[in-house]
């Protein structure tokens, strides 16, 4: 039996010619809460984009394994269907769709049952405060970017993933919604063994959301980790404190919005 874990192993990506991540190693175990923070450009984003298979990223060295599952060979979808989540920064609006559409046609393609899906997910409003009537209307089309990240929490909550990947979920949300969405990511450590990489600016988030560990990320390279209280010190002292410089953002080239091949970039801004 395979060991449950997200590994990552030596894991180094390219867009072009331009290195953005460097040899980065992280294990995530069930119910774990793993914490990334790190200057604008240092390729927090980046790491989210290449876990979840955003065309456009070339992974030189390395590896992903998702308890045991080789994630790289995979496309997005089927990154998916092996329990991968990934809340966008930036969630993307699909008109036409409804939230409960897409929960129900990816509970179909996990080779789940799709009964009860429309209760599942007025529970799951209820639990984040989150209006109801939201579940009928085409996903995140006239939302507010907190609404949107509300969306992005409850999908997590109903599909229950193996491990969820929350790229600055916290950003644009107010205190309160802040509040109930790191709580039921919590609660969903607790209850559902879920596992989490939680990529963020900001120790308020980890304020409910409680980190098993906290990593560092600069230049593309992991350059320290510890515990919560390494959040505490990122606080007070600022990066250049724990890292004694603020790190050189890489810039991308600016045809990477144009090479996701489905339309509208549902990324942007991949090194934020």
């Amino acid at each position: 039996m395979n060991e449950r874990v997200l590994r990552i192993e030596g894991l180094s990506a390219r867009v072009d010619e331009i290195e953005i991540l460097h040899r980065i190693d992280l294990e995530i175990r069930p119910g774990e809460v793993h914490a990334v923070m790190g200057p604008n450009g240092s390729g927090k984003s980046t790491l989210s984009h290449v876990l979840m298979g955003r065309p456009g990223y070339e992974v030189t060295e390395g590896s992903v394994t998702l308890d045991g599952i080789d994630l790289l060979n995979l496309p997005t979808w089927e990154r998916a269907r092996a329990g991968l989540f990934l809340a966008l920064q930036h969630p993307t609006e699909v008109p036409g769709v409804s939230l409960e559409s897409v929960v129900t046609e990816s509970a179909r393609a996990a080779g789940r049952s799709t009964e009860g899906v429309n209760e599942v997910l007025v529970a799951e409003a209820t639990r984040i405060g989150f209006d109801d009537r939201f579940l009928s209307r085409p996903v995140n089309v006239d939302l507010s970017g907190g609404e949107k990240k509300r969306n992005e929490a409850l999908m997590m909550g109903a599909l229950r993933p193996k491990y969820a990947v929350l790229d600055e979920i916290d950003s644009g949300l107010d205190v309160d919604a802040l509040a109930a969405a790191s709580r039921r990511i919590q609660e969903a450590t607790d209850e559902d063994d879920l596992g989490v990489l939680a990529i963020t600016h900001f120790s308020r988030l980890l304020e409910v959301l409680e980190p098993d560990q906290v990593h560092v990320l600069a230049r593309g390279r992991i350059h320290t980790s510890g515990g919560p209280e390494l959040a505490e010190r990122l606080e007070a002292e600022g990066y250049v404190g724990v890292l004694g410089e603020t790190g050189t953002p890489v810039d991308l080239p600016t045809g990477i919005i144009h090479q996701a091949g489905f339309g509208d970039d549902p990324f942007v801004d991949p090194l934020a």
